[in-house]
């Protein structure tokens, strides 16, 4: 068995509020939950309007399979027009 975690951290250029972030967050959320398997937390800059740290997780029997979750999630935030942009992302599997 497999785990992998994605972080993806985030500006938000149109957030102008700590409540408009967490609009956007919240529904970056839903929508990943609901096209993939996966765990999904904002697990930092909670207290920043324009930032954030998206946590996710994948657990499978295949490596590849993680990847390719990934792979898709990372083309998700890229292809979005919700207003940011990715920072920086970082994959880990054990």
């Amino acid at each position: 068995m497999k785990t992998g975690i994605l972080l993806v951290e985030l500006y938000l250029s149109q957030s102008g509020s700590l409540k408009e972030k967490r609009f956007i967050i919240q529904k970056i959320k839903d929508k990943l939950r609901d096209k993939f398997n996966i765990s999904i937390a904002e697990v930092d800059f909670q207290d920043k309007w324009q930032r954030s740290v998206i946590g996710v997780s994948c657990i499978s029997n295949e490596e590849k399979i993680i990847n390719s979750t990934f792979d898709k999630i990372i083309n998700f935030f890229k292809m979005s027009k919700d207003g940011y942009e990715v920072i920086r992302k970082q994959i880990e599997i054990i």
